[in-house]
């Protein structure tokens, strides 16, 4: 009887042990290293615009809080002086720190968005900003204009982040990697992630970025050759991991976007319509050969002369002969809006207003502003909405069809209207 209860009691010890393993194994996972994944992304929750002065040196995992206090003081004058306009802001909480971003933080995630609700809409962006480091541009107070470049963009992140939670959902948790930011340039002394979008701008916008880093005095000084195929920009996937998430965390990250078909015939008529030493031999040749029946030998040879319906053979081809090209390809793809959390959302269309917004908000050098000319092909009128239709005209209903379809996250999340009323 004795040896049995010995038995019994050393089997209940044995069982004690494995479940206290099990709940601590629990326990570690659960306390892991947050910055492993991308933060928890909420569909208009919060505005994470951190502006800060420049500075110049900055060493990974420092603390930058110590120079948010006196532009919170000036922003509660500034929206004090607006409270007897009628126009009802609320200051921020005092600032957090975020780039570890756990658990801690879930429950007063959930009693903003219970006050958000309540809020009106310019309250909303000012509280969404999780970091509390929003300031209005230098000599500039929240004026009508200012207010509603901001609830611009507040529409634009709910919009984006309702197209990801209803068809992206697992992303928010997967851990982000080098081939996530290869696109993404970085502009330290102003801290800013640029994206690359091509056909978007971004020739200019990395023109803006080196002015801004200090390579060069004015953005009419820059070469084409210089934009593309220099180094003086860094890009983020350069960095080691812990460089990475350190300026995911703290950088003020943007992205700008274009409409999608119109961004498609805007890279066909610059690759496949001029003189091309990469693309016509690389994908011209490969188009040609498999999609034009009796191609001739020189064009076989140069790649040259590729139609446009040719070209929208190969993008809709699931066993296309040569693979994507960072000009036609998705912006989901090329940015990641799902796991990286973009603080500024701006248009193609709306570029002067958006860019200059922007550069406002960052505090850039007011004599810098966004250049609009166009430096390749200068004398060709830019790709509109008309000329965008011209092209796609000459396709079937069934292509245009398809055409919606592949391009279909990017017309969703950056709200972009069917570009054809026969789509569906």
């Amino acid at each position: 009887m004795t040896l049995r209860a010995g038995t019994m009691r050393l089997a209940c010890m044995f069982s004690s042990i494995l479940l206290f393993g099990a709940a601590g194994l629990l326990l570690f996972i659960s306390l892991e290293d947050s910055t492993e994944l991308a933060p928890p992304q909420v569909p208009g929750v919060k505005f994470n615009i951190r502006l800060q002065q420049p500075h110049n040196d900055f060493p990974p995992g420092s603390s930058q809080d110590g120079g948010f206090k006196a532009p919170m003081e000036r922003l509660t004058q500034d929206l004090s002086s607006q409270a007897s306009r009628g126009l009802h802001l609320l200051t921020p909480d005092h600032p957090q720190a975020h780039l570890n971003m756990g658990a801690r933080l879930r429950p007063r995630q959930r009693r903003r968005r219970l006050l958000i609700k309540k809020m009106p809409a310019a309250a909303a962006i000012l509280a969404n900003n999780s970091a509390g480091t929003f300031v209005w541009p230098a000599a500039r107070g929240p004026d009508g204009h200012w207010v509603s470049l901001l609830q611009r963009q507040q529409e634009r992140k709910r919009v984006m982040w309702e197209a990801c939670a209803k068809y992206r959902s697992s992303s928010s948790r997967r851990a982000v990697t080098p081939r996530h930011v290869s696109r993404i340039f970085v502009e330290d002394r102003h801290r800013v992630l640029y994206c690359e979008v091509p056909k978007a701008g971004c020739s200019n916008w990395k023109r803006v970025l080196m002015v801004l880093a200090g390579l060069a005095s004015s953005t009419t000084d820059i070469q084409h050759n210089t934009v593309h195929y220099g180094s003086a920009l860094k890009r983020l996937d350069t960095f080691d991991r812990q460089g990475i998430l350190h300026r995911l965390s703290t950088y003020t990250k943007m992205l700008f976007v274009r409409e999608p078909f119109e961004r498609l015939v805007s890279a066909f008529r610059d690759k496949f319509e001029h003189p091309n030493s990469y693309y016509h031999p690389v994908f011209g040749k490969a188009i040609l050969a498999r999609y034009r029946a009796n191609a001739s030998r020189e064009a076989l040879r140069t790649g040259s002369g590729v139609r446009f319906s040719e070209f929208m053979q190969y993008l809709l081809d699931v066993h296309r002969p040569v693979g994507m090209d960072i000009h036609w390809d998705h912006v989901s793809r090329l940015c990641s809006p799902c796991l990286i959390d973009y603080d500024f959302v701006g248009k193609f269309e709306s570029m002067e207003d958006d860019a200059n917004f922007f550069l406002s908000l960052i505090h850039a050098p007011q004599n810098l502003t966004f250049p609009r000319f166009k430096d390749r092909h200068s004398q060709e009128a830019r790709t509109t909405t008309r000329i965008t239709h011209q092209y796609f005209a000459q396709l079937s209903a069934l292509q245009r069809q398809r055409a919606y379809d592949f391009y279909y996250m990017d017309y969703l999340m950056f709200n972009y209207s069917k570009p054809f009323a026969d789509l569906y």
